[in-house]
């Protein structure tokens, strides 16, 4: 039996009419050390909290070792998670119980064939035995148009680098 955790005050309403971006939680990552001069994560990552602090390797099937996590591991986790709260949230709403779904989530990193730099792409599968597939589908697109990260795969995300001393 899955224990249930209360949902933080949050609303699939629309019922924020703001014109800019409303940050609601935000976290910072630093990834710092490593040996790797291939243009590969190595290093280790280490949230401003402590809570995350982990070493960072390339997979086995580009070269590493794979006896650590890396990049893609992390957003496969973050995709699916946050896609597996949102169907979890719009699924309680229509009086259903989500403890029987899961979310897997395939994140294959490669070559972009516009510049010939790199890419993701990504598979997300729902798995939610004994359920008649007219009830999911609404459930399970209402949760993609509510997902910040299926609509960053889909759409982008405003991003912002600067360099600092």
């Amino acid at each position: 039996m899955t224990e249930w955790t209360p949902s933080p005050n949050l609303s699939t309403d629309k019922d924020f009419a703001g014109a800019t971006f409303a940050p609601i939680y935000t976290t910072t990552v630093t990834v710092s050390g490593g040996t790797a001069s291939h243009g590969r994560a190595s290093g280790r990552a280490r949230s401003a909290d402590g809570v995350l602090d982990l070493n960072l390797r390339m997979p086995a099937e580009l070269g590493g070792d794979g006896q650590e996590t890396n990049p893609e591991q992390l957003f496969a986790a973050g995709i699916a998670a946050c896609f597996h709260g949102a169907l979890s949230l719009v699924t309680r709403q229509a009086a259903l119980d989500p403890a029987a779904i899961s979310v897997e989530a395939t994140v294959a990193f490669g070559r972009d064939p516009e510049d010939g730099g790199y890419l993701l792409h990504v598979d997300l599968e729902v798995k939610w035995p004994d359920i008649d597939l007219a009830v999911a589908a609404p459930l399970v697109e209402k949760a993609d148009s509510l997902c910040p990260y299926t609509k960053m795969a889909m759409r982008g995300t405003p991003t912002s680098i600067r360099l600092v001393s």
